[in-house]
């Protein structure tokens, strides 16, 4: 073969080595090797380009650096990933102890950053590409002035040298609410140069697995106080992924480099040191080795690039777990169903709408491998066993009677395998209406039907669906009505919210040492007690699902509940999971929010995590910090429903700040409304109703008044405005008190459910809901664009929006109300309901029509995006509430407008003020 000598670029050498039978190319500057042929740079012919790590054959399967190479990637030469930035950037080599920050590949960045500013990113580069532009297109603050760089490096020194947001105030009395306020990303992340090893946009985490209330961490507990700002995550470690968003990337080469010490996982954020063969932790700074196989890669029997690794470029990844991460072999997915068939669920039309949607899902229940197993058990005073063998298509009832000492009547064929079943299952599914159609019985042994299923399942853990229409009234766990009219409003409300026995609480920690997990969903034109039976789901991290005065003769009713049923029975759920949050050297996880047990003290157990349900962790300072910037890490363990045992490990860095004015800039609003909305449920459990508005008022007085006294030149005296920085200013009206006297306890009881479990993208539409004006909406708006059907713009939820002659949609993610004004002429009500006027439309819940005409098809296309944009199984009911319609359905549609005076509540405009009043008497107090 010829030398390729006479091709190379200056500075460089060829040498035939004997054993791979080919060329190695060597710089003569550096002794770095590599087997492609280096090319020269067009742009720069003084300097060599390096080409992107590829896979090279070495002799042994660790990868071996050149001495200082690892150093000068952190302090010098970039190695980029070449799947990220623009195609066909080339890398910059180590020259003279010059400084490069890895993603900036550009020649006159390069060169600006040499001559200006040698140790940190350039001001306009501190996003970390969270929030900024689309990777790889041009910054702004590349190509500024060296005037400009030098003044943002030293006027800006608060946070290790990169440029501080900059904060702006916002006078709350003058800046009425605006929604489109809290579609906005989260204030800026802006990480200290070098921090992170790779160019990755992914490399941080997104805020829909986990956000953070400030977005630069106080270093010392003192300042967090002095600001007042709460400090939590909020994180949805398992969030389901809408079409077109890229899948967690899936390690399954078991090799899992962990810290000794503090067992964090190897991150973006770490470092490498002594020539890439070790590698030092970002939470603890212990030096690790770096494991003997992490740069080989295994499916293709060959070195592999340590740098194209999916947990150095990526904050959220799942790992395969090895062996010693199993405590037994991968479970089977079990799913037991326990059917309430006393009279009023038969009645209802509940028995036989969840049979049917049972028999429609079976094929969407996860079930790969055939592994999974079922089994039903209905229930009035009684338990019915349903004995389902293999190959039969004949099920045999067995009747239990005896619900004191629950058993289990026959050893096998109970719980039966999927696939081996399914004829015999179907057929059952088929026949329960009709064996109960006529079931006079009334009453429920829930509690003895919860024991039994327990029994069948507990050896192997796995999923219970109670199904009830009636308040459990006999055996374990019975129940009495306790919904008193008169209560509501007064102290005494609050015991309303309060389990009412134990037995719930006790038995869900039961379920969550075997890993059973509980979803409940509950039926009833009377008083359900939701508050005790949600204990269930609550500490075994289910869910519960509530359809007050269900009639599966209304078809609404029944669509709801088939579709929600249908997404939750085929949803890929994690088994026999625990989490884990890590933080580094100086944070504490202080206190925990959300459903599961708290197995030790931050080992949080879930038998089944659903996707879509969030948590709360409140994080405490405990000494000062000194470091430039922290890191959390999540580590969920767990066992996928198809048999796998999977960690799933989900990163965020945050830059530290020791400047108040930082706090206030980087503070995400929807966040803290988030925690303030799981400590405002908790502290209305464990206290009153009253203690926990108290507290949420007092909270955002205290805020307030922090950003007064340490922001404004008026400090502690009283102000004529109401000071806030303007990322917050959706602070007061998210977390502003909302109160009433006519709220039935079941319904308040599932609200805070919803409050302690849904994600931010569903929390905050529930609790400022989205208002529309339809009637005049812009001609694009419901037509389809670049990005699905285009919505109209929201408007403020205050009833000065509303005109006679309009028709407006209001909705919360759980319900939909289609607003018709009096006067709506004949043709609008024509195109949208197709009768003829306001006088023969009829309030209440509805189904619209489509209809042969444009403005209706573009109704229907809003309603059917406000369905399906947001994650979860949720499926909005429609209203249609009348101007002079009923009025408590047009109540209720009114309530929804927030920012007006309604019941007891003040409008916004009297809370703004009440506010101010508050804080400027504390302001004048201290």
């Amino acid at each position: 073969m010829a030398s390729p000598a006479a091709q190379l670029p200056p500075g460089w050498a060829a040498e035939w080595d004997a054993t791979h039978q080919r060329y190695l190319f060597i710089e003569t500057a550096t002794g770095r090797t590599q087997w492609e042929v280096p090319q020269a740079d067009p742009q720069v012919p003084d300097q060599q380009s390096m080409a992107p790590s590829a896979p090279a054959a070495h002799h042994s399967k660790r990868r071996q650096y050149a001495a200082g190479q690892t150093q000068a990637y952190y302090g010098g030469d970039g190695i980029t990933d070449p799947s990220y930035g623009a195609a066909g950037a080339q890398q910059q080599p180590a020259a003279g102890g010059q400084l490069f920050t890895p993603g900036l590949a550009a020649e006159q960045q390069f060169a600006s950053q040499q001559t200006t500013q040698p140790a940190y990113y350039q001001p306009g580069q501190e996003s970390e590409y969270i929030n900024g532009p689309a990777y790889g297109q041009p910054q702004q603050g590349y190509v500024q002035g060296a005037v400009d760089q030098l003044a943002g490096q030293f006027g800006q020194m608060g946070m290790g040298g990169q440029k501080q947001l900059q904060l702006y105030t916002t006078n709350l009395l003058t800046s009425p609410p605006e929604p489109r306020e809290l579609y906005r990303p989260p204030p800026e992340i802006r990480l200290p140069p070098n921090s992170c090893i790779s160019p990755s946009p992914f490399a941080n985490a997104d805020p829909s697995y986990k956000r953070c209330t400030l977005n630069a961490v106080p270093t010392s507990s003192s300042l967090l106080s002095k600001a007042k700002v709460p400090l939590a995550l909020v994180i949805t470690p398992y969030r389901s992924l809408k079409e077109g968003e890229e899948p967690v990337p899936l390690i399954t080469d078991t090799v899992i480099a962990r810290c000794r010490r503090c067992r964090t996982y190897i991150n973006p954020y770490v470092q490498f040191i002594d020539g890439g063969n070790r590698w030092r932790c970002c939470m603890c700074n212990m030096a690790n080795e770096v494991p003997q196989l992490f740069d080989w890669d295994q499916v293709r029997n060959q070195p592999g690039d340590r740098w194209a690794r999916a947990e150095l470029n990526h904050s959220v990844v799942e790992f395969v777990a090895p062996t010693e991460y199993m405590v037994r072999p991968p479970q089977p997915s079990v799913y037991v169903f326990l059917i309430d068939v006393s009279h009023s669920a038969v009645q209802s039309g509940m028995v036989a709408t969840a049979t049917r949607a049972l028999l429609e899902n079976l094929d969407r229940i996860p079930d790969e491998g055939d592994r999974t197993k079922i089994a039903i058990v209905c229930y009035d005073v009684s338990l019915y066993f349903f004995s389902l063998p293999p190959g039969s298509t004949d099920p045999t009832m067995l009747v239990v009677s005896d619900i004191e000492d629950v058993f289990l009547p026959k050893p096998t064929d109970l719980l039966v395998n999927l696939a081996e079943s399914r004829p015999t299952l179907e057929t059952l599914l088929r026949r329960i209406p009709e064996m109960f159609q006529d079931n006079i019985i009334v009453g429920s042994a829930m509690g003895p039907a919860l024991q039994a299923g327990f029994k069948l399942m507990s050896p192997i853990g796995g999923k219970i669906m109670v199904l009830s229409s009636s308040l459990p009234s006999v055996g374990a766990g019975a129940l009495k009505p306790r919904e008193d009219p008169k209560v509501l409003g007064t102290a005494k409300e609050s015991a309303l919210l309060q389990a009412a026995s134990p037995f719930y609480k006790t038995f869900a920690i039961e379920c969550s040492r075997s890993h059973v997990s509980v979803d409940m969903f509950l039926f009833s034109a009377g008083y359900t007690d939701v508050a005790t039976l949600a204990c269930l789901p609550h500490y075994t991290s289910g869910q519960t699902y509530y359809y007050p005065a269900f009639n599966a003769g209304r078809s609404e009713d029944a669509l709801k509940f088939a579709h929600e049923f249908g997404e939750v029975l085929a949803m890929p759920i994690m088994l026999e999971a625990v989490m884990r949050v890590r933080a580094s050297r100086g944070l504490r996880m202080a206190s925990f929010h959300g459903n599961f047990f708290v197995r030790s003290t931050d080992l949080l157990a879930m038998p089944a995590v659903p996707q879509d349900q969030s948590y709360a962790i409140e994080i405490q300072i405990e000494e000062t910090i000194t470091s430039p910037f922290v890191v959390f890490q999540t580590a969920l363990l767990h066992t996928t429903c198809y048999g796998e045992r999977r960690i799933r490990v989900v990163t965020l860095a945050l830059p530290t700040t020791s400047n108040v004015s930082e706090i206030f800039a980087s503070a995400d609003q929807v966040a803290i409304a988030t925690l303030l909305a799981d400590k405002a449920v908790e502290r209305a459990l464990t206290h009153k109703l009253e203690d926990s508005r108290d507290y949420i008022f007092q909270k955002l007085v205290e805020i307030l008044v922090s950003y007064k006294t340490n922001m404004t030149a008026g400090g502690a005296g009283a102000s004529a405005q109401l000071a806030i920085s303007d990322n917050m200013k959706m602070l007061p009206v998210l977390v502003g008190i909302r109160q009433s006297a006519q709220i039935p306890p079941d319904i308040r009881a599932y609200s805070q459910c919803l409050l302690n479990t849904l994600p931010s993208q569903l929390l905050i539409p529930y609790i400022y809901p989205t208002f529309y004006s339809l009637h005049n909406m812009p001609p694009e708006a419901g037509t389809v664009g670049e990005n699905g059907v285009i919505m109209p713009p929201a408007l403020p939820l205050t009833s000065e929006r509303l005109e006679r002659h309009g028709l407006f949609l209001i909705e919360d993610g759980q319900t939909i109300f289609l607003y018709v004004g009096r006067d709506a002429v004949p043709q609008l009500i024509m195109d949208v309901f197709n009768l003829p006027n306001y006088e023969a439309l009829r309030g209440g819940k509805t189904t619209l029509p489509v209809l042969e005409n444009p403005f209706s098809q573009r109704v229907n296309a809003v309603i059917q995006k406000t369905r399906e944009m947001r994650r979860g199984v949720y499926y909005p009911h429609l209203y249609v509430v009348k101007d002079d319609g009923e009025p408590p359905l047009r109540l209720w549609a009114l309530s929804a407008l927030i920012q007006d005076r309604a019941d007891v509540l003040p409008s916004y405009q009297q809370f703004i003020s009440s506010l101010k009043d508050k804080v400027n008497g504390i302001g004048g107090g201290y």
